[in-house]
């Protein structure tokens, strides 16, 4: 195991083990109290049934469980390898940009949270990189950072809620109409980047920097992306943005980061299938992707579809296959990641709880779709046990009662995971490449002489 792997295992440990189930406790009852003896005549009673026990957790355990499965096609991760090699040897400038899009298991940023923090402990911290603006829904949150909204704001582009399309980079926008509606964002980077929407009566915005006025910004103008810079102080810093007029403003995101490490960018809606993607105008998808230039962006859908009846296997892989063509053409230089659903169940009426045998038909044609296109992929549910393994995850407290989400450890195991993966074979790459490249320059000196 690489020193890298090892570290990842350790980090799960650190903050999954305060939640592991199966302590031994003693089974030793405490001595009744003697009283009188009475003549009764002896009642039968049924035998006692012995409980489960408890399942054991060891995060060490658990990940190597779920090494035994291995990443599909992971050859497709090699331009992302290619770029992290340059990044860490520090070749060329900037950061590097990972985009991880999905439902709420990415949206409640435990999973991705984790992910980001392994990366940015690895090779540098980037900052938040991207994020949406304000509080687009109520639980919205993002672990490395502080976020805030007035009451006035409009929400687009959530599950089930139809609009116009114009969602910028994540899917969701939030737009008001009156002034003093405000957003803050609390956060420490180097440079900040505002994506709104420019737009025929746009209404102007102030944009504070810790309280202090720092410009007046106008989004009216012919329909088009916006963005406004700002390089600040480096540190932490409270930014706001305050609407000044009866005018409509749209909002997408902020971009705060550092001169040089990861970003891994937080991108799920909850409720959201991956079709959700195709309700995304793709001029200004396209736009706000080559804006960001992600060097892998993650597909992590599925747990919706499986509800979905409408959705064949034959169905839905023509759907994702498009969904990763639509990505590829926008983003030509970034991998693509494809995370399969996870294993759950479903509460019947007089069964209790069952497994959802429709997660096979979703995994199937995720995996068909990745590897038809070129993308790798990571099967959640085999790394999780294979089907019906939701169970013992119930059981050991690394899932919900719901049979469908994690608790925060095990969102963090799952990343743990995937970071395990990533390095494990990132490792085999850096180590070919420079056998190669050694070879190579050994090929010219001899050459030479």
């Amino acid at each position: 195991m690489t020193a890298s792997v090892r570290w990842a295992a350790l980090a799960v440990l650190a903050v999954a083990l305060p939640f592991a189930v199966g302590a031994q406790s003693s089974s030793r009852k405490k001595p009744a109290k003697k009283t009188p003896a009475r003549k009764t005549t002896p009642r039968k009673t049924a035998p006692q049934r012995e409980s489960a026990p408890p399942v054991r957790f060891d995060a060490g355990e658990w990940l190597d469980r779920m090494r035994s499965v291995p990443v599909e096609n992971v050859a497709a991760l090699v331009p992302f390898f290619e770029q992290l090699y340059r990044h860490e040897k520090g070749q060329g400038e900037g950061g590097l940009h990972i985009l991880h899009y999905g439902d709420s298991h990415t949206a409640a940023d435990d999973w991705t949270g984790f992910l980001r923090a392994l990366f940015q402990n690895r090779f540098g911290d980037g900052g938040s990189g991207f994020t949406y603006a304000g509080r687009p829904w109520n639980s919205f949150r993002r672990l490395d950072l502080r976020a805030a909204g007035s009451k006035g704001w409009y929400s687009d582009g959530l599950a089930g809620r139809s609009g116009d399309g114009l969602y910028g980079l994540g899917g969701v926008s939030i737009t008001a109409s009156r002034p003093r509606e405000s957003i803050a964002l609390e956060v420490a980077c180097e440079t900040l980047e505002l994506f709104y929407l420019q737009q025929p009566g746009g209404g102007a915005i102030e944009f504070r920097d810790n309280g202090t006025l720092v410009e007046r910004i106008e989004t009216n103008g012919d329909l088009s992306p916006g963005f406004y810079r700002y390089t600040p102080t480096p540190g932490a810093h409270r930014f706001t943005l305050e609407t000044v007029q009866h005018a409509p403003v749209r909002l997408f995101g902020w971009v705060a980061e550092h001169a040089r490490g990861i970003t891994y960018e937080t991108l799920g809606i909850n409720g959201a299938q991956a079709s959700i993607v195709f309700n995304w105008e793709a001029n200004l998808l396209a736009s706000h992707l080559r804006r960001r230039d992600p060097a892998l962006i993650v597909l992590a859908y599925g747990t919706n579809e499986a509800g979905n009846s409408d959705w064949t296997r034959e169905k839905y892989r023509e759907m994702f296959a498009s969904l990763i063509h639509r990505f590829r053409q926008m983003a030509p230089t970034a991998s693509i990641l494809v995370i399969g659903p996870p294993d759950r169940y479903l509460r019947l009426r007089n069964r209790g709880w069952v497994v959802y045998d429709n997660v096979d038909r979703i995994v199937e044609a995720q995996r068909d779709a990745a590897l038809g296109t070129g993308c790798a992929f990571w099967d959640m549910r085999g790394k999780m046990g294979g089907k019906g393994s939701m169970r013992q995850w119930v059981d050991a407290g690394l899932a919900q009662r719901d049979f469908v989400h994690f608790t925060s450890p095990g969102y963090r195991l799952l990343g743990g995971g995937v970071f395990q993966d990533l390095m494990e074979h990132y490792a085999t790459f850096a180590r070919l490449r420079e056998q190669l490249i050694g070879k190579q320059l050994h090929g010219q000196t001899r050459d030479t002489h």
